[in-house]
């Protein structure tokens, strides 16, 4: 008797039929996604008046936004209010910490400084935007972050 693999024993009928991928399904947009960034930061004024913002850019398909793609610039105050009122909105999904907050003067204006908080805001936006009870059309939250021009705090404190 003749030796057979173990892929030859198996009866034809029950051998596993896979199709093959077209470029499209492979490489083509995903059914639901949501993708963003912060990025270009930008500081403003001088001395004790200066502040910097960060520009957010939101990619997505997801039914629940406006906007299939929106660029929209927060600062950092923007990010502590959004924090605040997503703990308030929804007990049901742990909200991650923010980058810590630069208190001397002469730290605010740093390029270091400035690039690490803007890496920390990416990550929580990341968290954040991935997490798919807060990218449902029942949180207007975090549409309106990332998309709206103006982000209105009181609306949602």
């Amino acid at each position: 008797m003749a030796f057979k693999s173990f892929e030859q024993s198996l009866p034809h009928s029950n051998t596993p039929k896979f199709k093959q991928q077209t470029f499209d399904e492979i490489y083509g947009e995903p059914e639901n996604f949501l993708e963003v960034e912060v990025i270009n930061p930008l500081t403003h004024g001088m001395g004790r008046n200066a502040f910097t913002d960060y520009e957010v850019v939101c990619r997505t398909n997801i039914p629940a936004f406006r906007k299939r793609s929106s660029r929209v610039r927060r600062r950092y105050s923007d990010f502590e209010s959004f924090r605040a009122a997503l703990q308030n909105e929804s007990s049901r999904v742990v909200i991650p910490p923010l980058p810590g907050k630069i208190y001397l003067a002469k730290n605010r204006l740093d390029d270091l400084e400035i690039e690490q908080r803007r890496e920390g805001l990416e990550k929580f936006l990341s968290i954040i935007a991935g997490h798919p009870l807060l990218q449902t059309s029942n949180s207007k939250l975090l549409t309106s972050f990332i998309q709206d021009p103006v982000w209105d705090k009181h609306r949602w404190l």
